[in-house]
């Protein structure tokens, strides 16, 4: 069961700069509860945004650097590299940028995503979630408060 996770804007805006545009506290502990213990599939920006590896996660980053090299990760070239590695585990999680969700979504069986009801200047973006494709299968919402600036959603997909 390869799972996307993001947390996108109402026009699939991700970030900016390499970093997140808003400021969601239940999203990230829904992030690390979700991921903890498996396997974390991302690009070699998005690892870099990090100030230290996340614990008690393996890190598998995806780069066409032949030379890359980063602590406390494996680097591949490849998402079909990258999912070789992750046969023992239940639930890999597909975490980003922009370009590795769009090779991942090809791959994918799920998709969590929040979704953030507001518009954001962005330079990265969510590919598009086909509707023929995905089935919206639970929604949770969210109203902004004293810490969370936006409305959101916990939304959770499936490949039909």
């Amino acid at each position: 069961m390869i799972t996307l996770i993001a947390a996108a804007g109402i026009n699939n805006e991700l970030g900016k700069d390499n970093d997140l545009v808003w400021h969601l506290p239940i999203d990230f502990k829904r992030f690390k509860e979700l991921t903890t213990n498996h396997h974390i599939i991302m690009g070699r920006k998005t690892f870099e945004s990090f100030p230290k590896p996340l614990p008690n996660r393996i890190h598998i980053i995806i780069t066409r650097n032949a030379s890359y090299q980063a602590e406390g990760a494996i680097v591949v070239h490849s998402m079909k590299e990258a999912l070789n590695l992750v046969s023992n585990d239940d639930q890999p999680f597909i975490i980003g940028g922009g370009e590795i969700y769009k090779i991942g979504m090809d791959v994918a069986d799920k998709i969590e995503l929040t979704r953030v009801y507001s518009s954001f200047e962005a330079d990265t973006f969510f590919p598009e979630i086909p509707k023929d494709e995905w089935k919206l299968v639970k929604e949770e919402h969210h109203l902004k408060d004293d810490k969370h600036r936006f409305d959101f959603s916990f939304q959770t997909f499936v490949r039909n």
